[in-house]
Protein backbone atom coordinates (compact mmCIF):
# COMPACT_ATOMS: atom_id res chain seq x y z
CA UNK A 1 0.00 0.00 0.00
CA UNK A 2 1.42 3.38 -1.08
CA UNK A 3 0.76 6.20 1.38
CA UNK A 4 1.59 9.91 1.20
CA UNK A 5 0.96 12.55 3.84
CA UNK A 6 0.52 16.08 2.54
CA UNK A 7 1.28 18.02 5.71
CA UNK A 8 0.49 21.55 6.80
CA UNK A 9 -1.23 22.98 3.72
CA UNK A 10 -4.10 25.42 3.42
CA UNK A 11 -7.32 24.12 1.84
CA UNK A 12 -9.66 25.91 -0.61
CA UNK A 13 -12.68 23.70 -1.31
CA UNK A 14 -14.91 26.02 -3.36
CA UNK A 15 -17.72 25.54 -0.84
CA UNK A 16 -16.70 28.30 1.56
CA UNK A 17 -15.19 31.75 1.29
CA UNK A 18 -12.80 30.90 4.11
CA UNK A 19 -9.41 29.32 3.55
CA UNK A 20 -8.74 26.47 5.99
CA UNK A 21 -5.23 26.71 7.41
CA UNK A 22 -2.89 24.05 8.77
CA UNK A 23 -4.50 21.05 7.06
CA UNK A 24 -2.97 17.61 6.48
CA UNK A 25 -4.22 15.05 3.98
CA UNK A 26 -3.29 11.36 4.08
CA UNK A 27 -3.56 9.51 0.77
CA UNK A 28 -3.45 5.73 0.48
CA UNK A 29 -3.54 4.07 -2.94
CA UNK A 30 -5.07 7.11 -4.65
CA UNK A 31 -7.84 7.51 -2.03
CA UNK A 32 -8.04 10.08 0.75
CA UNK A 33 -7.73 8.24 4.06
CA UNK A 34 -8.44 11.40 6.04
CA UNK A 35 -8.30 15.19 6.08
CA UNK A 36 -7.35 16.60 9.48
CA UNK A 37 -5.94 19.71 11.14
CA UNK A 38 -2.15 19.46 11.29
CA UNK A 39 -2.22 19.30 15.07
CA UNK A 40 -4.77 16.46 15.07
CA UNK A 41 -3.09 14.05 12.65
CA UNK A 42 -3.80 10.37 13.11
CA UNK A 43 -1.18 7.64 12.79
CA UNK A 44 0.34 7.79 9.30
CA UNK A 45 2.44 4.64 9.52
CA UNK A 46 5.28 4.68 7.01
CA UNK A 47 3.72 7.29 4.73
CA UNK A 48 5.99 9.54 2.70
CA UNK A 49 5.69 13.06 4.12
CA UNK A 50 5.39 16.04 1.79
CA UNK A 51 5.91 19.41 3.45
CA UNK A 52 3.11 21.55 2.04
CA UNK A 53 3.60 24.65 4.17
CA UNK A 54 2.93 27.71 2.05
CA UNK A 55 0.81 25.78 -0.45
CA UNK A 56 -2.95 25.37 -0.88
CA UNK A 57 -4.82 22.15 -1.64
CA UNK A 58 -7.50 22.59 -4.32
CA UNK A 59 -9.96 19.93 -5.53
CA UNK A 60 -9.30 18.68 -9.05
CA UNK A 61 -11.06 21.01 -11.47
CA UNK A 62 -13.82 20.05 -13.90
CA UNK A 63 -13.59 21.56 -17.39
CA UNK A 64 -17.22 21.38 -18.45
CA UNK A 65 -16.64 22.54 -22.02
CA UNK A 66 -13.74 20.96 -23.83
CA UNK A 67 -12.93 19.43 -27.22
CA UNK A 68 -10.23 16.89 -26.48
CA UNK A 69 -9.43 15.91 -30.05
CA UNK A 70 -9.21 19.45 -31.40
CA UNK A 71 -6.00 21.54 -31.51
CA UNK A 72 -7.63 24.96 -31.00
CA UNK A 73 -6.39 28.25 -32.40
CA UNK A 74 -8.09 30.42 -34.98
CA UNK A 75 -8.40 27.56 -37.47
CA UNK A 76 -10.02 25.01 -35.20
CA UNK A 77 -12.88 24.33 -37.63
CA UNK A 78 -10.54 23.53 -40.52
CA UNK A 79 -8.31 21.42 -38.26
CA UNK A 80 -11.30 19.26 -37.38
CA UNK A 81 -10.82 17.64 -40.79
CA UNK A 82 -7.27 16.51 -39.98
CA UNK A 83 -6.66 12.72 -40.15
CA UNK A 84 -8.07 10.85 -37.14
CA UNK A 85 -4.60 9.65 -36.10
CA UNK A 86 -3.45 13.27 -35.90
CA UNK A 87 -6.47 14.30 -33.85
CA UNK A 88 -5.94 11.41 -31.44
CA UNK A 89 -2.36 12.60 -30.88
CA UNK A 90 -3.79 16.04 -30.15
CA UNK A 91 -6.04 14.47 -27.53
CA UNK A 92 -3.07 12.91 -25.75
CA UNK A 93 -1.35 16.28 -25.56
CA UNK A 94 -4.52 18.00 -24.35
CA UNK A 95 -5.12 15.39 -21.67
CA UNK A 96 -1.59 15.79 -20.38
CA UNK A 97 -1.95 19.58 -20.26
CA UNK A 98 -5.23 19.31 -18.38
CA UNK A 99 -3.94 17.04 -15.63
CA UNK A 100 -0.76 19.07 -15.17
CA UNK A 101 -2.84 22.23 -14.72
CA UNK A 102 -5.10 20.68 -12.08
CA UNK A 103 -8.03 19.58 -14.25
CA UNK A 104 -9.22 16.10 -13.27
CA UNK A 105 -12.48 15.85 -15.23
CA UNK A 106 -13.14 16.76 -18.85
CA UNK A 107 -16.58 17.06 -20.38
CA UNK A 108 -16.11 16.75 -24.13
CA UNK A 109 -18.95 18.49 -25.96
CA UNK A 110 -18.13 17.77 -29.59
CA UNK A 111 -15.58 15.83 -31.59
CA UNK A 112 -15.02 14.96 -35.25
CA UNK A 113 -15.88 11.44 -36.33
CA UNK A 114 -13.40 8.85 -37.47
CA UNK A 115 -12.46 5.20 -37.31
CA UNK A 116 -11.55 4.24 -33.77
CA UNK A 117 -8.06 2.64 -33.86
CA UNK A 118 -9.10 -0.01 -31.33
CA UNK A 119 -12.14 -1.46 -33.06
CA UNK A 120 -12.51 0.44 -36.34
CA UNK A 121 -15.93 1.80 -35.38
CA UNK A 122 -16.90 5.03 -37.14
CA UNK A 123 -18.01 7.37 -34.35
CA UNK A 124 -16.97 10.52 -32.51
CA UNK A 125 -13.28 10.21 -31.69
CA UNK A 126 -13.83 11.45 -28.14
CA UNK A 127 -15.68 8.25 -27.24
CA UNK A 128 -12.65 6.08 -27.93
CA UNK A 129 -10.41 8.54 -26.08
CA UNK A 130 -12.71 8.32 -23.06
CA UNK A 131 -12.56 4.53 -23.09
CA UNK A 132 -8.77 4.34 -23.47
CA UNK A 133 -8.16 6.82 -20.66
CA UNK A 134 -10.43 5.10 -18.17
CA UNK A 135 -8.50 4.34 -14.98
CA UNK A 136 -5.39 6.34 -15.93
CA UNK A 137 -4.08 8.83 -13.36
CA UNK A 138 -2.14 10.79 -16.00
CA UNK A 139 -5.29 11.63 -17.97
CA UNK A 140 -8.59 13.23 -16.95
CA UNK A 141 -11.75 11.27 -16.42
CA UNK A 142 -14.00 11.95 -19.42
CA UNK A 143 -17.70 12.31 -20.06
CA UNK A 144 -18.26 12.72 -23.78
CA UNK A 145 -20.95 13.80 -26.19
CA UNK A 146 -20.73 12.59 -29.75
CA UNK A 147 -20.40 15.27 -32.38
CA UNK A 148 -22.31 18.50 -32.95
CA UNK A 149 -25.93 18.13 -34.15
CA UNK A 150 -26.76 21.15 -36.28
CA UNK A 151 -29.46 22.51 -38.55
CA UNK A 152 -28.46 21.97 -42.18
CA UNK A 153 -26.43 24.87 -43.47
CA UNK A 154 -25.12 26.02 -40.08
CA UNK A 155 -21.47 24.98 -40.02
CA UNK A 156 -20.90 23.51 -43.45
CA UNK A 157 -17.69 21.78 -42.43
CA UNK A 158 -18.47 18.09 -42.60
CA UNK A 159 -17.41 17.51 -38.99
CA UNK A 160 -20.96 17.90 -37.65
CA UNK A 161 -24.19 15.93 -38.13
CA UNK A 162 -26.71 18.01 -40.08
CA UNK A 163 -30.49 17.53 -39.77
CA UNK A 164 -33.43 19.24 -41.43
CA UNK A 165 -36.19 19.07 -38.82
CA UNK A 166 -37.25 17.94 -35.36
CA UNK A 167 -37.59 14.31 -36.37
CA UNK A 168 -34.06 14.35 -37.72
CA UNK A 169 -32.85 16.00 -34.52
CA UNK A 170 -34.35 13.24 -32.38
CA UNK A 171 -33.01 10.47 -34.62
CA UNK A 172 -29.49 11.97 -34.59
CA UNK A 173 -29.56 12.28 -30.81
CA UNK A 174 -30.57 8.64 -30.39
CA UNK A 175 -27.79 7.61 -32.78
CA UNK A 176 -25.27 9.45 -30.59
CA UNK A 177 -26.44 7.46 -27.57
CA UNK A 178 -26.34 4.22 -29.57
CA UNK A 179 -22.69 5.03 -30.36
CA UNK A 180 -21.98 5.25 -26.61
CA UNK A 181 -22.17 8.98 -25.88
CA UNK A 182 -22.72 10.04 -22.25
CA UNK A 183 -24.60 13.17 -23.31
CA UNK A 184 -25.96 14.82 -26.43
CA UNK A 185 -24.90 18.22 -27.76
CA UNK A 186 -27.43 20.28 -29.73
CA UNK A 187 -26.26 23.28 -31.75
CA UNK A 188 -28.85 26.01 -31.17
CA UNK A 189 -27.26 28.79 -33.24
CA UNK A 190 -28.76 28.31 -36.69
CA UNK A 191 -27.94 29.47 -40.21
CA UNK A 192 -29.93 32.61 -39.37
CA UNK A 193 -28.66 33.75 -35.96
CA UNK A 194 -31.87 35.72 -35.42
CA UNK A 195 -34.00 32.57 -35.60
CA UNK A 196 -33.69 29.47 -33.43
CA UNK A 197 -32.91 26.39 -35.55
CA UNK A 198 -35.27 24.23 -33.48
CA UNK A 199 -38.35 24.91 -31.38
CA UNK A 200 -38.80 24.31 -27.68
CA UNK A 201 -41.07 21.34 -28.46
CA UNK A 202 -38.44 19.77 -30.71
CA UNK A 203 -35.75 20.24 -28.06
CA UNK A 204 -38.05 18.87 -25.35
CA UNK A 205 -38.58 15.66 -27.34
CA UNK A 206 -34.82 15.09 -27.38
CA UNK A 207 -34.45 15.94 -23.69
CA UNK A 208 -37.23 13.55 -22.67
CA UNK A 209 -35.88 10.72 -24.82
CA UNK A 210 -32.30 11.16 -23.57
CA UNK A 211 -33.36 11.42 -19.93
CA UNK A 212 -35.34 8.20 -20.35
CA UNK A 213 -32.06 6.53 -21.34
CA UNK A 214 -30.12 8.01 -18.42
CA UNK A 215 -28.24 10.54 -20.57
CA UNK A 216 -28.04 14.31 -20.41
CA UNK A 217 -28.51 17.03 -23.01
CA UNK A 218 -26.74 20.32 -23.50
CA UNK A 219 -27.02 23.03 -26.13
CA UNK A 220 -24.58 25.41 -27.76
CA UNK A 221 -26.35 28.77 -27.55
CA UNK A 222 -24.30 31.92 -27.91
CA UNK A 223 -27.26 34.06 -29.04
CA UNK A 224 -30.72 34.61 -27.57
CA UNK A 225 -33.16 32.81 -29.93
CA UNK A 226 -31.82 29.30 -29.34
CA UNK A 227 -31.23 29.93 -25.64
CA UNK A 228 -34.83 31.09 -25.25
CA UNK A 229 -36.24 27.92 -26.79
CA UNK A 230 -33.99 25.71 -24.63
CA UNK A 231 -34.91 27.60 -21.47
CA UNK A 232 -38.53 26.52 -21.90
CA UNK A 233 -37.48 22.87 -21.55
CA UNK A 234 -35.75 20.81 -18.87
CA UNK A 235 -32.48 20.68 -20.78
CA UNK A 236 -29.54 20.07 -18.45
CA UNK A 237 -27.33 22.96 -19.52
CA UNK A 238 -26.65 25.70 -22.00
CA UNK A 239 -23.12 26.27 -23.28
CA UNK A 240 -21.71 29.80 -23.62
CA UNK A 241 -24.91 31.77 -22.83
CA UNK A 242 -23.47 35.02 -24.13
CA UNK A 243 -26.78 36.81 -24.83
CA UNK A 244 -29.10 35.91 -21.96
CA UNK A 245 -31.82 38.26 -20.74
CA UNK A 246 -33.91 38.38 -17.57
CA UNK A 247 -36.70 36.26 -19.02
CA UNK A 248 -34.35 33.52 -20.18
CA UNK A 249 -32.49 33.55 -16.85
CA UNK A 250 -35.73 33.24 -14.88
CA UNK A 251 -36.66 30.12 -16.84
CA UNK A 252 -33.18 28.62 -16.51
CA UNK A 253 -33.23 29.14 -12.76
CA UNK A 254 -36.72 27.67 -12.43
CA UNK A 255 -35.77 24.57 -14.42
CA UNK A 256 -32.40 24.17 -12.65
CA UNK A 257 -30.66 24.42 -16.02
CA UNK A 258 -26.96 25.25 -15.69
CA UNK A 259 -25.02 27.70 -17.84
CA UNK A 260 -21.48 26.70 -18.76
CA UNK A 261 -19.39 29.82 -19.19
CA UNK A 262 -16.63 29.97 -21.80
CA UNK A 263 -15.41 33.55 -21.33
CA UNK A 264 -11.82 32.43 -21.85
CA UNK A 265 -12.37 32.18 -25.60
CA UNK A 266 -13.33 35.83 -25.89
CA UNK A 267 -10.31 36.86 -23.85
CA UNK A 268 -8.04 34.81 -26.09
CA UNK A 269 -9.10 36.83 -29.12
CA UNK A 270 -7.36 39.92 -27.76
CA UNK A 271 -3.95 38.61 -28.81
CA UNK A 272 -4.65 38.09 -32.51
CA UNK A 273 -2.55 40.39 -34.66
CA UNK A 274 -5.46 41.40 -36.88
CA UNK A 275 -9.18 40.78 -36.84
CA UNK A 276 -8.86 38.79 -40.07
CA UNK A 277 -6.81 36.26 -38.11
CA UNK A 278 -9.82 35.45 -35.95
CA UNK A 279 -11.98 32.36 -36.49
CA UNK A 280 -14.11 32.67 -39.58
CA UNK A 281 -17.32 33.38 -37.69
CA UNK A 282 -15.73 36.62 -36.41
CA UNK A 283 -13.45 37.53 -39.30
CA UNK A 284 -13.86 41.09 -40.46
CA UNK A 285 -15.26 42.37 -37.18
CA UNK A 286 -13.39 45.37 -35.80
CA UNK A 287 -11.71 45.30 -32.43
CA UNK A 288 -14.45 47.50 -30.99
CA UNK A 289 -17.05 44.90 -32.00
CA UNK A 290 -14.98 42.09 -30.48
CA UNK A 291 -14.60 44.06 -27.23
CA UNK A 292 -18.36 44.71 -27.16
CA UNK A 293 -19.04 40.98 -27.55
CA UNK A 294 -16.80 40.22 -24.59
CA UNK A 295 -18.47 42.91 -22.48
CA UNK A 296 -21.92 41.56 -23.38
CA UNK A 297 -20.88 38.01 -22.49
CA UNK A 298 -19.60 39.11 -19.09
CA UNK A 299 -22.86 40.95 -18.45
CA UNK A 300 -24.86 37.88 -19.52
CA UNK A 301 -23.06 35.56 -17.10
CA UNK A 302 -23.35 38.19 -14.36
CA UNK A 303 -27.12 38.39 -14.93
CA UNK A 304 -27.46 34.61 -14.87
CA UNK A 305 -25.55 34.45 -11.59
CA UNK A 306 -27.67 37.17 -9.96
CA UNK A 307 -30.78 35.34 -11.17
CA UNK A 308 -29.81 32.18 -9.31
CA UNK A 309 -28.74 30.17 -12.37
CA UNK A 310 -26.10 27.53 -11.66
CA UNK A 311 -22.81 28.52 -13.28
CA UNK A 312 -20.25 25.91 -14.34
CA UNK A 313 -16.88 26.68 -15.91
CA UNK A 314 -15.40 25.61 -19.23
CA UNK A 315 -12.56 26.72 -21.46
CA UNK A 316 -13.89 25.66 -24.90
CA UNK A 317 -10.32 24.66 -25.72
CA UNK A 318 -10.06 22.99 -29.10
CA UNK A 319 -13.35 24.59 -30.13
CA UNK A 320 -11.85 28.05 -29.93
CA UNK A 321 -8.48 29.71 -29.61
CA UNK A 322 -8.02 28.85 -25.92
CA UNK A 323 -5.98 25.83 -24.82
CA UNK A 324 -6.32 22.84 -22.54
CA UNK A 325 -4.52 24.34 -19.52
CA UNK A 326 -6.52 27.57 -19.28
CA UNK A 327 -9.09 26.80 -16.55
CA UNK A 328 -7.45 29.36 -14.26
CA UNK A 329 -8.23 31.97 -16.90
CA UNK A 330 -11.92 31.01 -16.83
CA UNK A 331 -12.04 31.30 -13.03
CA UNK A 332 -10.50 34.76 -13.28
CA UNK A 333 -13.09 35.74 -15.90
CA UNK A 334 -15.95 34.55 -13.69
CA UNK A 335 -14.70 36.77 -10.89
CA UNK A 336 -14.70 39.66 -13.35
CA UNK A 337 -18.31 38.74 -14.16
CA UNK A 338 -19.28 39.23 -10.52
CA UNK A 339 -18.86 35.85 -8.86
CA UNK A 340 -16.97 35.82 -5.59
CA UNK A 341 -13.66 33.97 -5.92
CA UNK A 342 -14.96 31.02 -3.89
CA UNK A 343 -18.04 30.85 -6.13
CA UNK A 344 -15.87 30.93 -9.25
CA UNK A 345 -13.74 28.12 -7.83
CA UNK A 346 -16.92 26.20 -7.06
CA UNK A 347 -18.01 26.65 -10.70
CA UNK A 348 -14.72 25.05 -11.74
CA UNK A 349 -14.93 22.17 -9.25
CA UNK A 350 -18.00 20.75 -7.50
CA UNK A 351 -20.57 22.58 -9.64
CA UNK A 352 -19.04 20.88 -12.65
CA UNK A 353 -19.26 17.54 -10.88
CA UNK A 354 -22.91 18.23 -10.16
CA UNK A 355 -23.55 18.87 -13.86
CA UNK A 356 -21.78 15.63 -14.79
CA UNK A 357 -23.78 13.70 -12.21
CA UNK A 358 -20.51 12.75 -10.51
CA UNK A 359 -20.88 13.49 -6.78
CA UNK A 360 -17.16 13.04 -6.05
CA UNK A 361 -15.90 15.22 -8.90
CA UNK A 362 -14.51 18.51 -7.65
CA UNK A 363 -14.92 17.57 -3.97
CA UNK A 364 -12.57 16.30 -1.27
CA UNK A 365 -13.67 14.02 1.55
CA UNK A 366 -12.46 11.18 3.73
CA UNK A 367 -12.62 8.02 1.64
CA UNK A 368 -12.97 9.90 -1.65
CA UNK A 369 -10.57 9.89 -4.60
CA UNK A 370 -7.30 11.77 -4.15
CA UNK A 371 -8.07 14.14 -7.00
CA UNK A 372 -6.47 17.39 -5.94
CA UNK A 373 -3.57 19.67 -6.72
CA UNK A 374 -1.49 22.20 -4.83
CA UNK A 375 -0.92 25.82 -5.74
CA UNK A 376 0.94 28.70 -4.15
CA UNK A 377 -1.29 31.52 -2.99
CA UNK A 378 -4.91 31.84 -1.89
CA UNK A 379 -7.38 31.26 -4.76
CA UNK A 380 -10.22 32.46 -2.50
CA UNK A 381 -8.80 35.98 -2.56
CA UNK A 382 -6.62 35.80 -5.67
CA UNK A 383 -7.85 33.43 -8.41
CA UNK A 384 -4.58 33.89 -10.31
CA UNK A 385 -3.10 31.51 -7.72
CA UNK A 386 -4.61 28.69 -9.79
CA UNK A 387 -1.94 29.35 -12.42
CA UNK A 388 0.79 28.57 -9.87
CA UNK A 389 0.45 24.79 -9.80
CA UNK A 390 3.17 23.16 -7.73
CA UNK A 391 2.11 19.54 -7.53
CA UNK A 392 -0.70 17.27 -8.69
CA UNK A 393 -1.64 14.39 -6.36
Amino acid sequence: MVATLYRGAALADGLSAQLQLGVSVLVRDDRIAWIRPHDAEEDTGDAEVVDCSGATVVPGMVDCHSHLTMPGGAHWIERGSDPPASLLRVAESNGDLQVRSGVRWARDVGAPRGADPLDGRLRALSLGVRDRWRGRRDRPYVRAAGTWITRSGTMGTGIDVEVDDGDGLLAAAMKQLDDGADLVKLYMDGPDRDVSPFTANEVARVVDACHARGARVTAHATVSPGARECAQTHIDSIEHGMQLDAGICALLAAHRTAVVSTLTVLRSWRSFATTTDLPRFTSGEGRAVIAAREEAALASIALAHRSGVRICAGTDFGGGSSRANHMAWEVEALVEAGLEPWEALGAATWRGGELLGEPEAGRLRDGGPADFFLVHGDPLSDPSALWRVWRVA
